[in-house]
C-alpha cells in the first residue's frame, strides 16, 4: 500500500467490498441519496465529518492513511520544532510509527524497490531504528 497518494474514495469502496455493505445501508448511514454516496466513493478527498461517518460504518480508520502519510512524507526539519507547540490542541510526535508503517518500509526493502540507504533518505527514518525492524523481522522470520 502506498502513502504518498492517497485516493480515499477508493480506500473506502475497497473496505465496502470486504465488508460487503449494500448501497441502502450506506446511504441510510450517511444520510445521504445514492448518486451521493456513488460520487463519495469517487471523491479522492472529502470533509473530515463525513470521513468520520465512513470509519464508524466500516469499523476502520481512515485517518490513519493520512497519519501515515505524514510520518513518511512531512519534511524532516518539522521534527525539531518543538517551540510550536500548541497548549490547546494535543501534540504528536512524529518518531511513533505504527506497525502498518513497519511493514510497508520492511517490504519495500525486502523486495529490492528500494535499499536501507534510500529508504533512511527517502523517510528521514534514523538508520538504528531501521537496522532494529530489520533485525525484529529477520528474527520472526526464523
Amino acid at each position: 500500500m502506498l502513502y504518498k497518494e492517497i485516493h480515499i474514495g477508493q480506500f473506502i469502496k475497497e473496505r465496502v467490498a470486504e465488508q460487503e455493505i449494500t448501497m441502502e445501508r450506506m446511504c441510510n448511514f450517511l444520510h445521504k441519496e445514492e448518486e451521493v454516496v456513488e460520487e463519495l466513493l469517487a471523491s479522492k478527498s472529502m470533509d473530515t465529518e463525513l470521513l468520520l461517518r465512513w470509519c464508524k460504518l466500516l469499523e476502520y480508520d481512515f485517518f490513519r492513511l493520512y497519519s501515515s502519510h505524514l510520518i513518511l512524507y512531512a519534511p524532516p526539519s518539522a521534527v525539531n520544532k518543538n517551540h510550536n507547540k500548541s497548549e490547546k490542541i494535543p501534540y504528536f510526535r512524529k518518531n511513533i510509527y505504527t506497525q502498518e508503517i513497519k511493514e510497508f518500509i520492511i517490504k519495500r526493502i525486502l523486495s529490492g524497490e528500494m535499499t536501507q540507504s534510500e529508504v533512511i533518505r527517502e523517510y528521514s527514518i534514523p538508520k538504528s531504528t531501521l537496522h532494529r525492524w530489520l533485525q525484529k523481522n529477520n528474527t520472526i522470520n526464523e
